[in-house]
This record gives structure tokens, sequence and C-alpha cells, in this order.
């Protein structure tokens, strides 16, 4: 794996390397026409690897290993080309390639001897297109994105708007979304019917299909207030319909009950997650940027959540970039987190038969959280190891800690190539 993500950077590289010796110069002929070219303008590939362990997976109902890891990739390829009228077209391509594995999720059939969902390969490619008015900083857009996994596929289409007043000192951004998705419903094992498969490429037994759409906007307001004092306001609406339940995580309950509708175990007075098939998301974010002085910058960022599930969170983070040199910095940062978890979640063998919704997903539990980490980024002008075209190399790291005992790593290493 290692190897074929070297050889994709040395391929840019090379690339690019070619493209400098070959800059597109414009000609102009006896008519004065410009030509105009499509040139790379960027090539950035970052790479993290994460890591978590708990004891409170919702797969098996609240308890139990929550051990996870993940690779993740991504390339993206920027292209640009000027038209006559003074208009910039940049052309973006991404491709995310992620690979995990889940002690948890392996647990939706204990008894095989491997499972599909223990681990799998995430693909999840874009493309993007602007079109800016290099005089007014005025851009309008399209984005196109398509993500396939092991029980999950996704289609999304967006649009993104860019207005910039006169002094150029304030933007507004608009970005739009929707997500077209399907779920396949896997069920735990001894919660499926016996003609129900286990959702295995080698079953040939059916299994469920389901809808879950994602509709969301960001509005966002930037504003220089002074020569050090940047501020930036950010509001996130979103909505949520179909199935937004996750089939595979049981859920236990604290007497007996009669079997109704949806999968069931009375043996173990078991039944499958269930929430509402509808949800409203309303983030609001502050952030200010202060420039203490040429060295010191000082990143403060706030956000308020709600939803309809009565979730309720607020989010504090601060960073403190610090360069050494113009082309060196480190930036410690810190993020709190105090969310108010939603009516629906009970820990293992606390819910009560009478309820319509109930989930055991800690993710959606009362609880506090603490992340903290450090940036390094380097940017020298003779380009990263002599290499005049990867101009820039950041490494971050950042450990998790939340209150119900979950906690992760995560190594993050980003290349820009100009």
């Amino acid at each position: 794996m290692r190897k074929i993500y070297l050889g994709v950077l040395a391929l840019y590289l090379g690339i690019l390397s070619s493209h400098a010796q070959t800059t597109n110069q414009p000609v102009k002929d006896s008519t004065n026409y410009e030509s105009r070219k499509l040139k790379i303008d960027e090539v950035n590939f970052v790479s993290a690897y994460y890591q978590q362990n708990g004891n409170n997976s919702a797969v098996t109902g609240g308890i139990g290993t929550e051990n996870l890891t993940d690779f993740a990739n991504t390339l993206d390829i920027q292209l640009s080309k000027l038209t006559n009228n003074g208009h910039k077209n940049t052309y973006t391509f991404e491709l995310g390639v992620d690979h995990y594995t889940s002690a948890s999720s392996d647990q939706i059939d204990p008894d095989a001897f491997t499972h599909a969902s223990m681990q799998d390969v995430r693909i999840y490619p874009s493309l993007n297109w602007t079109n800016s008015n290099e005089k007014t900083g005025n851009a309008f857009g399209l984005t196109a994105s398509y993500s396939h996994e092991f029980d999950y596929q996704s289609v999304g289409g967006g649009l993104n708007l860019t207005l910039v007043s006169a002094d150029k000192n304030t933007q507004f951004d608009l970005k739009a979304m929707a997500f077209l998705d399907t779920w396949t419903v896997i069920l735990p094992v001894e919660l499926r019917p016996a003609d129900y498969g286990s959702g295995s490429p080698k079953d040939p037994r059916p299994v469920d299909h389901k809808p879950r759409n994602s509709f969301s906007a960001a509005f966002s307001l930037s504003q220089v207030i002074s020569t050090r004092l940047q501020a930036l306001f950010i509001v996130e609406p979103s909505y949520q319909h179909g199935l937004l339940a996750t089939d595979y995580q049981r859920v236990f309950f604290n007497g007996n009950f009669e079997t109704g509708a949806g999968p069931f175990n009375s043996v173990f007075n078991e039944r499958i997650e269930n929430l509402p098939d509808s949800r409203y998301k309303l983030p609001i974010g502050v952030r200010l940027n202060y420039f203490l002085d040429d060295r010191f910058i000082l990143r403060t960022f706030f956000r308020y959540y709600m939803d309809n599930w009565g979730i309720r969170s607020q989010t504090v983070e601060f960073e403190l970039p610090v360069k050494f040199t113009s082309f060196v910095s480190l930036s410690p940062f810190y993020r709190f987190t105090n969310q108010q978890g939603t009516r629906y979640f009970a820990p293992y063998g606390q819910h009560s038969v009478t309820e319509t919704y109930y989930t055991s997903d800690y993710d959606l539990s009362t609880f506090t959280s603490n992340f903290v980490g450090l940036n390094l980024r380097l940017s020298p002008p003779k380009g990263i190891f002599g290499v005049q075209q990867l101009n820039t190399l950041e490494l971050r790291y950042g450990h998790y800690m939340r209150s119900t005992g979950l906690n992760s790593d995560i190594l993050t290493l980003a290349l820009k190539f100009k």
C-alpha cells in the first residue's frame, strides 16, 4: 500500500517538473489573440492514520470494544484556465481512498469466521468547477461526488457562490449540497429472518436497501475588522430523511415485551436501533483570528449545535501558530466540546419497552470531550528537501479524549505541489 502511494507522488512530481520546464507563456499573433491554456495550479496529497479504543460499542448495545483503525488518503489536482473576458475557470478533481478495520462491526455476526464489515475500503471521487472573476473576486461553481463502501453508496451534487465587496474587506460564501444515499440493510445475525441474507456478496439470499437523503447549506460572512483582526460567521443548516438508524446496532431493554413490528429477539430482550426518519441540524459558528505580531496568530472558534432529536452542544477551539521563520511554523491547538445527548439514548439494558425510539450509540449521548495536538508546517523557498515543486509539508498530530471512555489518536501528513 505504501509503495503505491509513493509511486503516485513520484508520478505527479514528474508531471509538475515537466510542466515547470515548459511553462506556457501567452503567445500573441498578428491579430492580437492571446492564447489561454489549461495549466496545473497545485496538487495536494493528504494521508492520515486514525486509531480509537473504547468500551461502548453500539453494535453490541452500548458495551464491548470500539477498537477501530482507519488509513485515509486523498489526492486532489487543481487545474485552471483563463478566459478572454478576465475570468478564471478552476477544475478540481479529488480522489479519496480509506481502508478501515472495526472490531465492533465484526460482532454483527460473531459466529462467522470473517465478516465483510470488519474491514472495508471506501472510495470517494469528486469533481468541482468554479468560474471566478479575477478583478472582483466573485465566483460561482458546481460540484459532483460519489462514495462507495461495503454497505453504503452515495451520489452528491452541489453549488458554491462567492461575493466580495468592492473594498475586498467583506466576503459572503454560499455552499449547497445534496446527497442521495442508499443503505444495504444489514441486521445482527440473531435478528435476521430465516430467509434474510447477511449482505455478503457470497450470500445469495436477498437483503433490503433503503434510502438516506441529506440536504445541507453553508452560509458564511467574513469581515476584515482591522489590520490585526478578522472575523468569520458561519451558519450550516441541514436536513436528513430516510433510514437514519443503523440497523446492525443492537438495543437491549430492561423488561419483557411482546413481539411487534421489526426484528426482535425475545430471549435477550433485544431489538435493532430505531430512530426517527427525519432530522434537522443547525450549527452556528464564529471564528476570530487576531494577528498579535509577525510571529504569533491567535485563532479562536466557537460553535453552537442543535437538532430536533434534542442534542445540544458547545465547542470552543484555540490555535496559536508560531512562526519561527517565514517558512517554519508550529501550531499547538485545543478543542473542548460539551454535548447534551438525544432523548432517545440510554445505556445497555436501560431502555424501557414502552419507548418508540431507542439507541445505545454513545455518539448521541451526553458527554464532554477534549482534543489537543500540534501542527508543524514547512514551506521553504527552495522547496521541501530541495524539490522546488514540493513547496509545503504539514505534519499534524491530535489526541482525543471523551468522558465516556473513548480515546483516539490521529496523525496526518499533507503535501502540496505547485
